[in-house]
């Protein structure tokens, strides 16, 4: 099993953009940005991004998992 490599916010922020993740409205604050997306299923998947340089491994993996990405798929990103 990999460990997830040290990213800062700016690039977990850019990765999910480019699935289809977009700003929430009238969520989140300077040190934290809301992300959101319907899911497939027809939820809205709601995602909490911390500002870190480097973020910490343990928060990137809540943060992947809150967005139903496996390390391989945002890796692939």
């Amino acid at each position: 099993m990999t460990k997830p490599p040290q990213v800062s916010s700016d690039d977990v922020i850019k990765k999910l953009r480019t699935i289809g993740f977009d700003y929430a409205p009238h969520r989140g604050k300077r040190s934290h940005i809301a992300l959101y997306k319907t899911g497939e299923d027809g939820n809205k998947l709601l995602v909490i991004v911390p500002r870190r340089d480097p973020m910490p491994r343990g928060t990137l993996l809540s943060i992947l998992k809150q967005a139903r990405l496996t390390k391989e798929e945002f890796l692939d990103l």
